[in-house]
């Protein structure tokens, strides 16, 4: 029987096979699913925001890139997985609404995607596909079994990576 887990909006999860691990609504959100093909462990992270270093509340480790992506990490490998092998894939940071001021601080998807990144690459886990920006917003799933990331979205189908 394969379980199904829910990620939260600024929240994360991790398991073994046999498992699907999906979040609903990224819009400006980032998911970042991490995949260690050979144990077969699957995680994935909702992050809200680019960074803890700006925010007064840091609560939450899992609403920012800088954060989460350590915890998922450190939760994986307790679960078998070796940090060696983990592959990324992202999904999200899409910019949600137009903004006449192209201020930097509104573009939220476009900085989550960039720190995902950054700390993606500060931690050697290669970035092997991404479903990011856009106008529009996605829901994941990924799949212990082998590690495809399905995206559904409202008008742009279905597909995986």
């Amino acid at each position: 029987m394969v379980k199904i887990i829910k990620v939260g909006m600024a929240d994360l999860q991790s398991s073994v096979h046999p498992c699907v691990i999906t979040t609903l609504g990224l819009g400006s959100c980032v998911g970042v699913a991490l995949y260690d093909p050979i144990k077969k462990v699957a995680g994935l992270a909702h992050i809200m925001l680019p960074s803890s270093q700006q925010a007064r509340n840091k609560s939450n480790i899992a609403k920012f890139a800088d954060t989460a992506i350590v915890k998922l990490v450190e939760d994986m490998v307790a679960l078998g997985a070796s940090k060696s092998r983990l592959v990324a894939k992202l999904a999200g940071g899409a910019q949600m609404f137009a903004f006449i001021e192209g201020s930097e601080m509104l573009r939220i998807g476009a900085r989550n995607v960039a720190a995902s990144r950054e700390m993606l690459k500060s931690l050697n886990i290669p970035i092997i596909s991404e479903d990011t920006g856009g106008n529009y917003g996605r829901t994941v799933e990924i799949h212990s079994e082998n590690g495809k990331l399905k995206i559904k979205t409202i008008g742009h189908g279905i597909k995986e990576i």
